[in-house]
Order: C-alpha cells, then sequence, then structure tokens
C-alpha cells in the first residue's frame, strides 16, 4: 500500500497510477468461495457457452472489487473510499488456459469536492473493450 495522499497535492485531472490485473479461473473459484456465488456461469464453458458467452465470465462484483483496488492503492487507505459505483456494461470472460484475462484500469480526479474528498473516474477495460460503465468513485484524502 503506497503512502496516503494529501488532498492539497491533487488536483482536477490528477491521473492514477494505472493497474493492470490478472483474472484467472482460480481466482474466481476463491472468489465464488469467499462470496458464496457458485452460479456455474462463474467456472462451467459448457454453462457460459449455453448462455451466450465464449467463456466462463468473472463476478461483476469481482471486476467492480477489483476496480476499487486501484483507488485503495492510490490513496493508501482501504477505508478512504466513501462511495463507489459501476454500471456492469460487459461481462469479462476467462478463458481456461492458465493466463485467463487481464484487467487494465486507470482512473482520473474529476473533481475536488469539500471535506478533504475528491471524485475518481474510473475506466477498466478487458482486452479493449470498456467493462464497466460510469465508473467512479469519492474518496477521502489526508
Amino acid at each position: 500500500m503506497a503512502a496516503r495522499i494529501d488532498y492539497d497535492t491533487v488536483s482536477v485531472g490528477t491521473e492514477l497510477p494505472p493497474l493492470t490485473v490478472p483474472v484467472t479461473r482460480s481466482g474466481l473459484v476463491r472468489y465464488a468461495g469467499a462470496a458464496g456465488d457458485f452460479n456455474p456461469l462463474h467456472f462451467s464453458d459448457r454453462s457460459a457457452q449455453q448462455a451466450g458467452f465464449p467463456a466462463a465470465i468473472a463476478h461483476g462484483m469481482l471486476t467492480m472489487a477489483l476496480a476499487g483496488q486501484l483507488v485503495t492503492e492510490w490513496s493508501g487507505d482501504p477505508a478512504s473510499l466513501c462511495d463507489f459505483s459501476v454500471r456492469f456494461t460487459k461481462p469479462v470472460p476467462v478463458p481456461d488456459d492458465g493466463v485467463g484475462a487481464r484487467l487494465g484500469l486507470r482512473g482520473t480526479v474529476t473533481e475536488k469536492l469539500e471535506g478533504r474528498r475528491v471524485r475518481v473516474a474510473l475506466e477498466v477495460l478487458c482486452e479493449g473493450v470498456k467493462v464497466l460503465g460510469s465508473a467512479q468513485a469519492v474518496v477521502q484524502l489526508n
């Protein structure tokens, strides 16, 4: 975790350091166990293909959590995340090839708010495709 970010050093347009996160089948299994979500779309290619997906897909909330990781690693404090919202726009197919999928995560400060908070717009891509829409977080800074 990085050192805590000071509000006075941040301006509108500040870019968060980009993050690339692997999403693997073993990660899907671990997430399913933690979340109690054992929908076969998240581990069975056959079930996913019957539903029209090319492969098993990542849990939407896992994708959202990984976007949150970008923000909390930047802020230096996991408790700094005050508000967080996304629209799930595209699934994240996770091939069973030992490599999986890669999420590219970027964020930009779009607004400085009262109380030493900032609003961050997030971009989450998988294979160049935007998988979360209207993704934004409000973060409490030092």
